[in-house]
């Protein structure tokens, strides 16, 4: 055999063992193929149910949307394995699941789900995915109780008029501020109060090649209620929304994601008929639910 056959062969041989010592990423290669923007944007343009079936979508670097139509679900690759953000209805529990296979990942493989409020329509399909995963979910303090037990929170201003739903033990639960304690990802959870006690944001960063940008999953932040509840009778429920309002944008927020995709234009934003990334994305949605909150408090003095 020749040197150049032997170098060759001896190559061959090694390929095997450099690859085990490679990073090992928890999709395969062709998982950032995934499907576009546009396509998500075209097929949800005429649905926006909660439970309305969508197809994936790479959302920037390592993260996708792998959600509804009308309800944003989140799966972010990391190298030991992905993390799944939001579970949206019961119904939808299904097509979540088959957007984690479409991209090629498995579902097993998930390592861990965080939610943002604990509202039917984000964390209905909570119990159905941890059980199909078996990953563990984590949340912050003020959520735990409600994401066990199924229940609103008491202080709840929707509470009586949203829907229960499957409760699961929390694993972990965090306080505001609080990075996961991962080696291979940091991301925090912030307490945003307000749309329930128990809202929580997360931020974390995602590149692509040597472009990196922080994506800030911010909470819903609309004062809505079950009927007969006054916000103005709530003085404290209020002021936990304004402070709120002042924390969203302080955020490290490049990339702003809702839980309701609409609340931030994202199927545009996802399709290129709008910036993805914006630097007042953060405040401009803030400004926003204050200027609702002001409207609803106006209304209640009108009609005491």
């Amino acid at each position: 055999m020749s040197a150049k056959s032997l170098a060759l062969a001896a190559l061959m041989l090694a390929a095997p063992m450099l690859a085990g010592c490679a990073p090992q990423t928890s999709a395969p290669a062709a998982a950032p193929a995934a499907p576009t923007g546009k396509g998500l944007a075209a097929a949800c343009a005429d649905r926006d149910g909660w439970s309305d079936p969508a197809p994936p979508a790479k959302l920037f670097g390592n993260t996708y949307y792998v959600g509804t139509c009308g309800i944003t679900a989140l799966l972010i690759d990391a190298p030991a394995g992905p993390i799944l953000i939001d579970a949206a209805t019961a119904e939808a529990a299904p097509a979540i699941l088959a957007n984690i296979r479409a991209l090629g990942f498995d579902p097993k493989r998930i390592r861990a789900i965080l939610t943002s409020h604990e509202h039917f329509d984000h964390v209905g399909g909570l119990a159905a995915l941890h059980a199909a995963t078996g990953a563990p979910v984590i949340a912050l303090a003020d959520a735990a109780p409600q994401l066990e037990s199924g229940t609103p929170d008491p202080r709840d201003p929707q509470r009586g008029a949203v829907d229960s739903f499957t409760g699961v033990p929390v694993a972990q639960r965090l306080r505001d501020g609080q990075p996961l304690a991962f080696a291979d990802i940091r991301i925090t959870a912030y307490a945003t109060p307000g749309h329930t006690p128990g809202s929580t944001s997360w931020t974390w960063q995602s590149c692509e090649g040597s472009a990196c940008r922080t994506i800030a999953y911010v909470d819903s932040l609309t004062a809505i209620s079950a009927d007969g509840y006054r916000f103005s009778d709530h003085p404290d429920y209020v002021a936990m929304l304004r402070a709120t309002f002042a924390k969203v944008p302080t955020l490290p927020c490049d990339i702003l994601v809702t839980p309701h995709p609409g609340a931030s234009n994202l199927f545009a934003r996802l399709a290129g008929e709008a910036p993805l990334a914006a630097a007042d994305g953060c405040a401009a949605y803030a400004a926003a639910a204050g200027k609702r909150l002001d409207d609803r408090l106006a209304k209640e003095a009108a009609t005491r």
